[in-house]
């Protein structure tokens, strides 16, 4: 968050001042413990950082890359490569994760993780990858 805070010229004075105005307050001194990582913060609080850094949640919550040669962490998953992490948060695929059925597992992970709008999209890069999987491709 400190780089991002500091790529946009902002001193946590400046964050905090934005944060108030956006109406979800967080002292400065507040802010400078989340950077140092000696406090966590609400979904509430991650949601009024991001619109205040005008980034997505996602980028608080990531590293700064999206290298596959870079693992990142996931709280009850493990470590995945942070492509997949990045692609996983915005929604775009499922991550990696045994299963019985790839093909009703990437269904339902679209149906239930996108608005209709965007489903055709994670459908259709989940039908592509699953396939790709699977020995022979999918049977009928």
């Amino acid at each position: 968050m400190r780089r991002l805070r500091e790529c946009r010229g902002l001193s946590v004075y400046r964050l905090a001042s934005l944060l108030l105005v956006g109406g979800r307050p967080i002292a400065p001194s507040a802010i400078a413990k989340v950077e140092r990582g000696e406090r966590q913060v609400t979904v509430d609080e991650l949601t009024a950082l991001a619109a205040a850094l005008d980034v997505s949640p996602s980028a608080l919550l990531l590293p700064s890359t999206d290298e596959p040669t870079v693992d990142v962490c996931i709280t009850g998953v493990g470590p995945v490569p942070a492509s997949e992490a990045w692609d996983w948060m915005d929604g775009r695929r499922r991550l990696d994760r045994p299963c019985p059925d790839l093909r009703t597992a990437a269904v339902e992970y679209a149906l239930y993780s996108r608005p209709p709008i965007r489903r055709a999209e994670t459908l259709a890069t989940h039908s592509s990858e699953t396939a790709q999987h699977q020995p022979g491709g999918w049977h009928a």
